[in-house]
């Protein structure tokens, strides 16, 4: 029933529980390129259900099977958009993470919700000293690592991914070589994740610059609430921002926190 044309099959489900069938993702979807839209649900830290529940290897372990194309919204009014755009995909299979919690509390559409384009990426803000990619939920926080670094004469561009696969090569690439220096951010696995795409979309092109990969250490997340896992896990943005002055800048400022 699946192969039916009429068919948009719509899979919700966590994205631990996903990875218990990734058989059937591979043999029973992808290599038939079936139509299916993924909801990926408690993507990213979740903090009180403990090591087992924590999604963090959606990106990595979709992104490297073909056929398949990957999305995160970096709010609520963008993850209205990729619903529609997840819906309304006929090329093939399509997966969206999103994570637990609260949106940002942005307006949504109330009509005409339009479809994202696919493999493309946006500029959120514009700056010549580093370049900031942000996937997901990490996009806010790219922003506010941007703001934190602009009090201290570093302007960043941030660029919203929202696509981990297509990557949005034509409008990351020629920045990254011309800004030089590149910093990551997703909440997931560090481990063949977002960082992993962008570093080897750079190398496959011979860009050569610095990157530095935020996310998930090759490490298990126990069970505490997502602010304090976050905390330890160095992903607030004043910890970004000290990864990064220590980095890239570490001769001509001082750290911020």
């Amino acid at each position: 029933g699946l192969a039916c044309e009429e068919m948009r099959p719509v899979v919700v489900i966590y994205s631990t529980f996903l990875q218990r069938a990734y058989d059937q993702i591979i043999h029973d979807i992808c290599i038939q390129n079936l139509p299916v839209f993924f909801c990926l649900d408690r993507a990213g830290i979740v903090g009180a259900d403990g090591p087992t529940h924590q999604g963090m290897y959606d990106i990595s372990y979709l992104r490297c099977i073909p056929n398949m194309t990957i999305m995160a919204p970096k709010d609520e009014a963008e993850l209205q958009r990729m619903v529609v755009t997840g819906i309304n995909y006929t090329d093939g299979p399509i997966a969206m993470r999103y994570p637990r919690g609260s949106g940002l509390g942005v307006p949504l559409a109330e009509e005409g919700w339009e479809e994202m384009e696919i493999g493309k990426g946006e500029i959120l803000r514009n700056g010549d000293d580093l370049l900031l990619l942000g996937y997901g939920t990490m996009v806010n926080t790219a922003m506010q690592t941007a703001e934190t670094l602009s009090e201290h004469g570093i302007e960043a561009t941030v660029i919203n991914a929202r696509f981990v696969k297509p990557l949005d090569t034509e409008l990351i690439l020629p920045l990254a070589k011309r800004i030089g220096k590149v910093v990551t951010l997703e909440e997931g696995s560090i481990m063949g994740g977002f960082g992993s795409a962008v570093a080897e979309a750079l190398l496959d092109h011979d860009i050569l610059v610095p990157v530095k990969r935020v996310g998930i250490p090759d490490i298990l997340v126990d069970h505490a609430t997502p602010d304090q896992s976050k905390a330890d896990l160095g992903l607030t943005s004043p910890q970004i921002a000290d990864q990064i002055l220590a980095s890239f800048f570490s001769k001509q400022l001082q750290p911020v926190s």
